[in-house]
């Protein structure tokens, strides 16, 4: 398949732009998420998923001039031997499955994995995976070892908020809702999102709080424990909130220790000190402070990545016959414009 030259004209430009555009694509999360929003057979539901992921990744390279795409994958995660009880409550919703629900979890899987090894090993993407790391890991890996590029993260996951900046913003499909440090943006119309309760345009995300905040109050969906089960985020006269504490947290203050300082008992009668159980969630929440070794791993991750770019020829070619696998005629139909972000190559020369 012959890709038509004003697009490789572009792929050229964007290769010696003075600013590369990187999508970042949390892979399963991006293709599972795509399955829930979906109704019909599973021939349909496995269709679409596969629609709405080629297509989001389109869409986000051609909104935001991307320029190569890095397709993220999910380990075991090192998180589980760090701390026993993360996403424990994954695996008894799988086994709550009934036996239709499993059989159709079964095949999504093997889809994916035919999807993975397709973006792998017919695409030039960069495909960053280690069985102890989360996509999580080597999203943020990735931005951390590029800081004067841009960044547009594909991903419903709310635990990139704590990466936005400048030159990171994140695009969800499934809100069509894209995220920035000046506000949420309606991805249709360009406009501010208007926050149902105040009527007004949902504030800029403020990352430092954001991830403070989950610190502290935990994360149901990973089955992270609160650090401080009913804390409040606004104090009272006699009791520190989040807020206080967070804006003491540079000096150390009052209240900062008021809140730290802490104790409560858990339903087991187990006593808590709130900055233990806080600083135990720092590591898990925080894509910055994994402990030193698990730095190690996703910075080796990320460099043989930069160091090895693929060079894969007739990309369109591959997408082809992977859309005639599985019956993908719209994308097919317009395959130059899917094949576009798929067989753009890295240039290490991007980093600045």
């Amino acid at each position: 398949m012959k890709i038509k030259q004003k697009f490789l004209d572009k792929t050229q430009n964007r290769k010696y732009s003075n600013t590369m555009t990187y999508i970042l694509v949390d892979t399963a999360n991006t293709f599972f998420r795509a399955r829930h929003v979906i109704r019909g057979d599973l021939e349909t539901k496995i269709g679409m998923a596969l629609h709405i992921t080629l297509g989001g990744i389109k869409k986000a390279w051609q909104d935001f001039e991307g320029a190569h795409v890095v397709f993220c994958l999910e380990g075991r995660s090192w998180r589980k031997d760090y701390y026993e009880p993360y996403k424990r409550n994954r695996s008894d919703a799988r086994a709550a499955l009934t036996e239709r629900e499993q059989e159709e979890d079964k095949v999504f899987w093997e889809i994916f994995d035919e999807f993975k090894n397709f973006v792998s090993n017919k695409t030039n993407c960069s495909v960053l995976h280690h069985p102890e790391l989360e996509a999580d890991d080597l999203i943020a890996g990735w931005v951390q070892a590029h800081p004067n590029n841009d960044h547009v993260i594909i991903s419903t996951d709310g635990d990139f908020a704590q990466l936005i900046a400048p030159n990171v913003r994140q695009y969800n499909g499934v809100s069509n809702t894209i995220i920035t440090h000046e506000g949420y943006f309606d991805d249709k119309k360009r406009q501010p999102v208007i926050d149902k309760k105040t009527g007004k345009a949902k504030p800029a995300p403020n990352p430092e709080f954001m991830l403070f905040e989950k610190c502290m109050r935990g994360d149901t969906s990973d089955n992270v424990f609160s650090a401080y089960p009913g804390v409040r985020t606004k104090g009272t006269r006699n009791k520190v909130g989040l807020i206080e504490a967070f804006e003491d947290r540079k000096t150390k203050g009052f209240n900062w220790n008021n809140l730290m300082l802490q104790r409560w008992i858990d339903h087991d009668g187990q006593e808590h000190r709130v900055l233990d159980d806080y600083n135990r969630n720092v590591v898990l929440c925080d894509l910055s402070a994994q402990p030193g070794n698990i730095r190690s791993i996703i910075n080796d991750v990320v460099e043989e990545a930069m160091e090895q770019p693929k060079s894969i020829s007739q990309v369109g070619l591959h997408l082809m016959k992977f859309c005639a696998k599985h019956e993908l005629t719209r994308i097919s139909d317009n395959v130059q414009h899917y094949a576009e972000p798929l067989q753009a190559k890295y240039y290490k020369e991007a980093v600045c």
